[in-house]
């Protein structure tokens, strides 16, 4: 019970201090939908980079908030219309990532799971939010392994969806290994598989994963892409194993121009046990706001690990409309982070 009534008290604390930290933002700029009944995609279009900022068709600055999935092989049952639709109106997400694991029963073994993105994109297009098609790379080291697949898929998702304002796709999640570079590995992948997607879709947002679990930003700024308009790269974190060394890191990026773009983080130890962390969490929420970094939380799933959005095997049948009750101590906290700038 102490350790109950410790923890909630660390989330309201959590909570407080995000409410109180300001921003540069109106905050109808941070609704899913406005009071008007427009969606984030109707207000803010066709998104674009400036400089080091995401920015609306119109070239105003926003910070995209929403959900990543967990591995669509183990928890695709949740990228459906009613869960997607659930987190925009109760949750307030501008944004779902659909995470398509390319090992460990992925898509290079079980192609069905791409039914599940195609779900993804589906339901986001139609509700009015963002959504990021994101190539999984995490067992599997080195995104240039394959990156014949990774043409092949994202020849054809540019093909499906290009002419969308909706879609922002991730071309290498997680590259990690010592002998997996930014200049011998990444970027040349990069390059390839960007090429392919120009060649179909001239302008719609694409994501690069960046060296050592998408943390060495610094290395890729030293030796960034050429290859036109509308890229950014990914960093990850969380806030239980990553602090103020990273965000140095991430500093060093974004004073040499490189635009970034957090696609995964979490409240958690990177292994995605233990308990959360408000107050770290919410330092890396202040200086993402602050910066207009946008951010997919990790992650929907109801394993039960502290990471989970979800208590363990609570919503079976993955139909959305959460009570409180069915919430992990995450998902009470990233839920009233998304909620908090709501009129």
């Amino acid at each position: 019970m102490g350790k109950a009534f410790f923890l909630f008290g660390a989330l309201c604390a959590g909570i407080a201090v995000l409410v109180s930290c300001g921003g540069g933002h109106a905050r109808d700029t941070r609704l899913s939908v406005d009071k008007e009944g427009r969606t984030v995609v109707d207000r803010y279009g066709n998104l674009q980079v400036r400089g080091t900022d995401l920015c609306a068709s119109d070239g105003t600055p926003v910070q995209l908030r929403g959900i990543s999935s967990h591995g669509l092989q183990y928890y695709g049952k949740y990228a459906n219309r009613d869960v997607i639709q659930w987190l925009r109106d109760d949750w307030n997400a501008q944004l779902w990532r659909a995470a398509m694991y390319l090992g460990e029963g992925g898509y290079l073994s079980n192609r069905v799971i791409r039914n599940r993105v195609n779900d993804s994109v589906a339901a986001c297009i139609e509700l009015g939010m963002y959504v990021i098609v994101d190539w999984h790379v995490l067992s599997d080291h080195d995104p240039s392994l394959h990156t014949e697949e990774a043409v092949e898929f994202f020849t054809d998702a540019a093909r499906r969806w290009g002419d969308t304002p909706n879609v922002i796709y991730e071309i290498c999640n997680e590259p990690n290994g010592s002998e997996v570079t930014w200049s011998g590995n990444i970027k040349p992948y990069a390059e390839t598989v960007i090429a392919a997607i120009r060649a179909i879709d001239p302008d719609n947002l694409i994501l690069v994963g960046t060296p050592t679990w998408s943390q060495d930003v610094d290395i890729a700024a030293e030796d960034p892409l050429d290859m036109g308009p509308n890229i950014m790269y990914s960093l990850h974190f969380y806030a239980g194993s990553h602090g103020k060394e990273l965000r140095a890191k991430a500093e060093k990026a974004l004073n040499a121009g490189l635009p970034l773009f957090v696609t995964e983080w979490g409240t958690t130890l990177n292994t995605g046990g233990g308990d959360i962390f408000p107050k770290e969490s919410g330092e890396w929420l202040r200086w993402m706001q602050k910066r207009n970094i946008s951010w997919a939380n990790w992650s929907l799933n109801n394993k039960g690990e502290a990471s989970s959005l979800l208590k363990y095997n609570a919503d079976r049948d993955a139909k959305g409309r959460w009570p409180l009750s069915d919430l992990s101590p995450s998902g009470i906290f990233i839920r009233n982070v998304l909620r908090n700038e709501m009129k």
